[in-house]
């Protein structure tokens, strides 16, 4: 399927997690945040450039850009809005609150690397099982800028042991779609409390003799956008993403 047909089908109603869809494309995290904002946001991002890598950015009041051709406004599965740091309303198309102001920024997104791990022999569980990655909020802050703070959101895939090396050094090949694994092993390190329940997304079986590896994730902008009080942002259900017109090799490195 392509960017567009897939764009179409979710324009349509189709409301899923993109895991797998669109293979060989790259996805991405969707945050649209106030004009006012977009100087702070990219400076956070800048900061924190592993949990917020950005793809592309487009104009005030624009719901384009150069890697979606698309409607940002109704050409992802769904999406989720914020009003005075809250997640007010989790919504299958937005046209009618994208405001004249909002800037929106599309975040890498570590879909982009899962073919490289099952072509590695790497397997990614989520996909197995036909759901959504499980994501969690850490104890780790973000360096902050002037007004915008917040926690290190991470993704988790269970890998077998004798595969972890192999899945940082493929994942770490793409460092504009968070790279390598920000934590390998115990998750209480980075005050995870029970895999089992996510903060986004749906849990998977961590096996014995595999080992959670947890890499950085997209969704901590709407993480700070939650912990600064942010006035108004749109964002895309986690894992609910946009399909750019960009190959995931685009974003490979020797």
């Amino acid at each position: 399927m392509s960017p567009a047909q897939a764009r179409e089908r979710f324009r349509s109603g189709e409301r899923v997690p993109t895991a797998g869809w669109c293979r060989g494309w790259t996805q991405a995290n969707l945050i649209a945040v106030p004009k006012r904002l977009r100087y702070e946001l990219l400076l956070f991002a800048h900061r924190n450039p592993q949990a917020c890598p950005v793809l592309d950015v487009g104009e005030p009041g624009s719901w384009s850009t150069r890697l979606f051709p698309g409607d940002l406004r109704t050409d992802l599965p769904a999406y989720r809005l914020y009003r005075d740091g809250a997640a007010v309303a989790d919504l299958g198309e937005v046209t009618g609150e994208w405001r004249a102001d909002l800037v929106p920024f599309l975040i890498g997104c570590s879909f982009t690397f899962e073919r490289a791990l099952l072509a590695a022999g790497v397997p990614v569980r989520h996909l197995e099982a036909g759901v959504n990655v499980p994501m969690y909020v850490t104890s780790i802050p973000c360096e902050a800028t002037g007004s915008l703070s917040g926690p290190l959101v991470v993704s988790m895939r269970p890998v077998p042991e004798h595969l972890v090396t192999t899945a940082v050094e493929v994942s770490g090949r793409y460092p504009m779609v968070h790279g390598a694994p920000v934590h390998v092993g115990d998750p209480g390190a980075i005050g995870v409390r029970d895999l089992a329940r996510p903060d986004y997304g749906d849990a998977v079986e961590v096996r014995p003799g595999e080992v959670p590896l947890f890499w950085a994730c997209g969704v901590t902008p709407q993480a700070a956008v939650l912990a600064s009080g942010v006035d108004y942002a749109i964002g895309h259900l986690p894992g609910h993403m946009a399909i750019l017109d960009a190959r995931d090799d685009d974003y490979r490195v020797a």
